[in-house]
Order: C-alpha cells, then structure tokens, then sequence
C-alpha cells in the first residue's frame, strides 16, 4: 500500500510539473512568436507615445512610466483632477489584428482593455459605449471577480472564460486578443479563455442578454482604437504590441 501511494504521488507530482513546464512553454513560445518585423510596439517603455486619454489630445498625468510599464495612478487623479484620468486610447485604429501585452493590477482592483472603440467623445462620453472589453480584475479581491462573465479573461458580460488562468495578484498577466474577419479569441498566460464570432447570430443573442443590448453603438464598428481603462484603480501594463493581420 505504501509503495503504491508514493508511486501514485510521484506520478501526480510527475503530471503537475509537465503540466506547470508546458504552461511555461506555451507562454515563451507565443512571446518569442511576437518579435518579428509585422509587430508594432505600442510602448516602448520609457515615453506613452501614440496614445492619447479618451476626450483629450495628450496623455493624462495620473497614467505615467513606471519601471518601464504604464501606470494609472489613482492617487495622482484625485489630487490633480478627473480631467488628468480618463481612459487611454490608441491614436490608430485597428480593423482585422493581434494585439499582445502583459498587465498586473493593484489588490481589489479593476480594468480593462477595450477594443474597436470609436475616437469620437462628442457623441459617445466613455469608451465602452462602442467597444467590448477583455476584463482586467483582482479575481479575489474585486467584486467583480465574483460575477459570472466579469472575471480576468472573460470578453466582459458576454463570454466567461473557459477556464480561469489569472495569475496571484501583483503579479504579470500575459493577455493577448486576436481579431480576425469576424473571428475573436482572447486568451490570458497561454490559455485560450474566450473563441467567439462577432456579427453572426450569436453574437446578436449574447448582446441581448447583455447589459449591452440598448446600446446602439456597441461592438457595431469593425475598426476601432484600443484602450486601456481608468477604473479609478491602479494597474500596469507593458511590452504592448500590435500587428495587423
């Protein structure tokens, strides 16, 4: 009996390890996939260039350069005003695209990273009135991480992750969205957490049971700028890239 029980542990232990190596591998493996001349850095990790904050023309003061990764500074908003927030948006616009980045949060923190939103605050005053989000989220800690289609890795209140794959808070998540003539798949430290089709039948059901489904304007456009959201908590994000597919 004993032998067998340290056989049976060495085999899950053995199991465990392959699995852990293999997550590993995959992450390396789609990093490495990323370095080539089709890539487009969206930060370099010393100046915010080519973004803007959502009704501005420059970048707020509360998001900055922190350690070679933008940060939103919560702290820094309150003292200097709401207009030094506001979410960050890319000057381009993308249609058909790969966009990869890495992103850690604050404890009992909130964002997001919204796609194929439209550049025009006079018609729109936020964001995620046109553009469907790949939620950002202390799973533990957030309110929202309790909520079925709000957790890390969900497209937020439309499609749950298939499986959670955040990693301990305070840690780099490596999140990548690909869209492609229609076809959308998110996916959170190598895992594929979301595989959707926008614009079919389906999608036009996961709008209506959504808190979406009065919102004219969203997820209609198939081109867009991407943002990262000012939840009013902190968050990081780094080794952005984009290549147009």
């Amino acid at each position: 009996m004993h032998k067998l029980l340290t056989l049976g542990v060495a085999a899950a232990l053995l199991a465990a390890c392959s699995s852990s190596k293999q997550t590993t591998m995959n992450q390396q493996g789609s990093h490495a996939a990323q370095s080539g001349a089709d890539w487009q850095p969206l930060f370099d990790g010393k100046e915010i260039k080519g973004w803007h904050t959502y009704g501005g023309t420059g970048v707020g003061k509360a998001w900055r350069v922190d350690n070679g990764a933008i940060h939103f500074d919560p702290a820094a908003k309150k003292s200097l005003g709401d207009k030094e927030g506001g979410d960050l948006v890319s000057n381009e616009a993308y249609e058909n695209f790969h966009l990869s980045l890495d992103w850690k949060i604050a404890p009992n923190a909130n964002s997001g990273v919204i796609f194929l939103v439209q550049d025009d605050p006079g018609k729109y005053n936020a964001t995620y009135l046109t553009g469907p989000e790949m939620q950002v989220v202390d799973n533990q800690g957030h309110p929202d991480g309790k909520i079925y289609k709000h957790k890390a890795g969900d497209l937020y209140d439309l499609v749950a992750s298939s499986k959670e794959a955040q990693k301990p808070v305070g840690e780099w998540n490596h999140a990548e969205i690909v869209l492609n003539k229609g076809k959308l798949q998110l996916s959170l430290n190598g895992v594929q957490t979301v595989s959707t089709t926008m614009w079919d039948d389906n999608w036009n059901t996961l709008i209506a049971g959504s808190k979406f489904k009065d919102w004219q304007a969203f997820a209609k456009n198939r081109s867009g700028h991407i943002a990262l959201q000012d939840h009013g908590d902190a968050v990081w994000f780094k080794d952005i890239k984009i290549k147009r597919l």
